[in-house]
């Protein structure tokens, strides 16, 4: 309360005291107005705080309008080239950025107005009590509020569909130009007319060219000062020494020692990245060196300065194929090779790539100066026309030296050597499908699509190559260096105490994350000639990441992710208490094992209840969905998927309550045998003649099952033995006894023990019962113990009856298992008036 709040309740008190009851009345009616004046002016504040921030997001709505309304204006005009739609494009992103920002700092705050609009109640009905003042006050400033950031909140929206039309229209544009260009068509490479064309054009290119030579020549006689030229000779000298010296500086600087027949991986990795850098960075330096000078020095006309780009920029290209080439291949290197490639392709492989990189530099270098002189339409396409037939023959030869016969192969290697690997048959024919669309397409005049698909096939090339490598270095820098006893992962595991295995696994996701994001980057690089951009599946991604709306519903991978997260620390959490209720706290009480099992049991479901009601709200999937779901799939439930509903609970609750696991040895009507898998909607049990036995999981549930693994594996083992009446039953007990006490898998305790079953009219027949710790062992046991125990009644002079069962591995589990106490007391019963041996 405020200090005037607090002055007027004390002269409120004082005026009790003094007058009678009808000031009583006054006095309550004064300490009533600071509670309600203050809530009054300050909502004036409130909303005029409000109301600016509104006004702020609609004059910056304001703005973005105006510019989209520019932009349309400028699509629906002329044919715009692909530069300016590019412009366009990357314009767009930040606006559609800004309005989704501006949309989410709205939408808290119109969700908080009506929070608090709703808090007022609606408004008396007629023939109601007419509210105060006050009230139809603050209720008139929420609604107005209310209106405010509706509006502008749907203007956003409104903006936001007309930025992404924008921006879907100049994709569109882009997308239908780059098809019109590729598939525009001309005369064909053979084509008369084209080459008379080209004849009727030589003249005038011709005076193009002396054109362009006098202006060159006019230009470096004005601005070629001896300062000029020296520093452009300087620049020369420095990329030429560059070039030369990386040819003898790299193989020193790196050595792939050819004694070495098994180098280690990360020093074959670490040598090709090496091979890589020193072959191509000094070229592309000495490239950028040269064509910073000549720029600064402006000696070439305008157009000119392309064509040396051009040549500039190929140059470094070849140097930077052949290092790549190398680096993989490692020619003459055959230990240090990445590629398991006979030394013979590789060899092959490097000098087609270097010379289909040089023609592919030399064909870019005249079609750049085609552009600069304005070269007739005929020319150029005879230009490209005749070096994407020259890429693509080479290609060609490529290929079919490769396609070596069998019996080539035995003449070359003989017939005890076994060939090399070497690129296989798919690889081949897909580059032979490629040269021949390309041929036909120069053939019949779609010159600009052989050019493209050659480029492609080259840049396609170069991605796979660098991706290659780049795969090789991540697995073997993230993933190797967490795995094993390396440096850095002794050092995290002393520092984080996480386990070794923990680390390697963490090492195996991050070199798998590191290989998804190479992919991802190689794959936006080979769409990106193709017009397809990055933002294009960027925004893809992002919009099925972060979530799209279906109806009043956001979908998103992000909101699963999380709310399975939020059920996965419900279900831990869960866990914890339940281990705790049994280990700490039940165990502490005088309940009895029943009841603490149900209250344990009570405890997990009202958890995982919990943990998934937490995730479904967070899911924005309030209970009434899903009850109308449930009630939809109870339809179909009622109409036939009664059996496959039932097992998958059953499969359900046989993963959650465990009680039989995989590895459980089980009995199941007639059948037993291991479990192998639970599945969803059934379990594989291996019976013991290896065959599969498939149980629905509803049977398991539902029907009587014997778990002989469910608390432990210790195993039952029961000998029978019937001798002849004659013989003395302390000496057979004896034998039986001495052994199982003999035998090293026979448990000691509990104690072995002989129980004298009973006399029949030929014979006295004895069991012996003892216990292995394994129940897979008791099969073998019960054999050794039948040989042991007849070679000693052999030896005793004993004999036994030849008509004694032959005991099967599973033999004594036809009757049910007994725990060692009773066993005890049913021999001592037996044995009561016997002595012991």
């Amino acid at each position: 309360m405020t200090k005037t709040g607090m002055q007027r309740f004390f002269w409120a008190a004082l005026m009790v005291l003094t007058f009678a009851v009808g000031g009583l009345g006054q006095a309550q009616a004064q300490p009533q107005s600071p509670v309600t004046v203050p809530a009054v002016s300050a909502a004036p504040e409130a909303g005029s705080a409000a109301s600016l921030d509104t006004k702020a997001a609609r004059a910056k709505l304001d703005g973005i309008k105006a510019d989209l309304d520019q932009k349309e204006l400028a699509l629906q005009g002329r044919t715009l080239p692909n530069a300016e739609l590019q412009n366009l494009r990357q314009q767009m992103e930040p606006i559609i950025a800004n309005i989704r920002a501006l949309i989410e700092d709205q939408t808290p705050k119109l969700e908080a107005s009506k929070a608090r609009l709703t808090q007022l109640g609606p408004k008396p009905k007629d023939g109601q009590p007419e509210e105060s003042a006050d009230a139809a006050k603050d209720r008139a400033e929420r609604e107005a509020a209310v209106a405010e950031l509706d509006e502008t909140q749907r203007l956003a929206r409104a903006l936001l569909v007309q930025a992404e039309q924008v921006n879907a229209q100049i994709s569109d544009r882009r997308r239908a130009g780059f098809a019109r260009a590729l598939l525009e068509r001309s005369d064909g490479i053979l084509s008369p007319s084209l080459w008379l064309n080209v004849v009727q054009a030589i003249p005038r290119e011709l005076r193009a060219q002396r054109i362009t030579l006098s202006d060159t020549l006019t230009q470096m006689d004005r601005n070629a000062t001896f300062g000029v030229l020296l520093v452009v000779a300087l620049a020369l000298g420095t990329a030429i020494a560059l070039y030369v010296g990386r040819r003898y500086i790299a193989p020193r600087l790196v050595r792939r020692d050819p004694e070495i027949t098994e180098p280690a991986r990360r020093s074959r990795l670490l040598a090709a990245l090496a091979v890589l850098l020193l072959g191509a960075v000094p070229a592309i330096a000495g490239s950028w060196i040269v064509w910073i000078a000549i720029d600064s020095a402006d000696i070439f006309p305008p157009r000119l300065e392309q064509v040396v780009a051009a040549l500039l920029l190929g140059i470094a290209f070849v140097a930077f194929v052949r290092a790549l080439v190398d680096a993989i291949l490692a020619p003459d290197h055959t230990p240090w090779r990445l590629v398991n490639v006979s030394n013979t392709s590789a060899t092959r492989i490097m000098s087609f790539s270097v010379t289909i990189a040089t023609v592919m530099m030399i064909g870019k270098v005249l079609e750049s100066f085609n552009q600069a002189i304005a070269a007739a339409l005929p020319i150029t396409v005879v230009t490209r026309g005749v070096f994407a037939l020259a890429a693509v023959l080479l290609f060609a030869e490529l290929l079919r030296r490769f396609a070596r016969k069998a019996s080539q192969e035995e003449a070359c290697l003989g017939p005890y050597v076994a060939p090399e690997p070497d690129i296989g048959g798919p690889l081949r024919t897909l580059g032979w499908i490629v040269v021949g669309i390309v041929i036909a397409s120069v053939l019949t005049g779609y010159v600009a699509f052989a050019s493209f698909l050659v480029d492609q096939v080259i840049w396609v090339s170069i991605i796979v190559a660098l991706l290659i490598l780049s795969i090789a270095l991540a697995d073997e820098f993230i993933g190797g260096t967490l795995r094993g006893d390396t440096r850095v992962a002794t050092t995290l595991q002393a520092n984080t105490g996480l386990r070794l295995r923990s680390l390697e696994q963490i090492g195996v996701l991050a070199s798998g994350a590191a290989r998804l994001g190479l992919i991802v980057l190689a794959v936006l690089l080979a769409l990106a000639p193709w017009g397809i951009e990055s933002t294009d599946l960027m925004g893809s991604i992002r919009a099925a990441f972060f979530g799209f709306s279906v109806g009043d519903m956001t979908i998103s991978i992000s909101s699963i992710l999380i709310a399975a997260l939020l059920f996965a620390a419900g279900f831990a959490i869960t866990r914890v208490i339940q281990r705790w209720l049994d280990h700490t706290f039940l165990p502490a009480t005088d309940l009895d094992a029943g009841l603490r099992n149900s209250i344990r049991t009570a405890a997990g479901y009202v958890g995982v209840i919990a943990a998934g009601v937490l995730a479904f709200s967070y899911l924005g999937l309030s209970l009434e969905r899903v009850t109308i779901v449930a009630g939809a799939l109870s339809v179909g439930i009622g109409f036939g998927l009664q059996s496959i509903v039932n097992n998958f609970i059953s499969g359900l609750i046989l993963l959650w309550e465990r009680p039989i696991r995989v590895g459980d040895l089980v009995v199941v009507g007639d059948g037993e045998g291991y479990v192998r898998r639970i599945n969803v909607r059934s379990t594989e049990i291996q019976t013991y003649d290896r065959s599969t036995l498939i149980v629905p999981n509803s049977n398991l549930i539902s029907g009587i099952v014997r778990n002989r693994v469910r608390n432990d594996r210790i195993g039952r083992v029961l000998v029978s033995v019937p001798v002849p009446r004659a013989t003395d039953p302390d000496l057979v007990a004896q034998i039986m006894r001495t052994a199982a006490l003999a035998h090293r898998e026979v448990m000691s305790e509990p104690a072995p023990r002989v129980i004298f079953k009973k006399v029949t009219e030929n014979t006295i027949d004895f069991d012996l019962i003892c216990f292995v710790d394994d129940i897979d062992a008791a099969g073998r046991v019960s054999s050794d113990l039948y040989f042991e125990i007849f070679r000693g009644l052999r030896k005793a002079g004993a004999s036994a009856v030849p008509e004694a069962p032959a005991h099967k591995p599973e033999e004594y589990e036809e009757e049910p298992p007994k725990k060692p106490k009773e066993d005890e007391e049913e021999g001592l019963t037996l044995l009561k008036d016997k002595s012991s041996p």
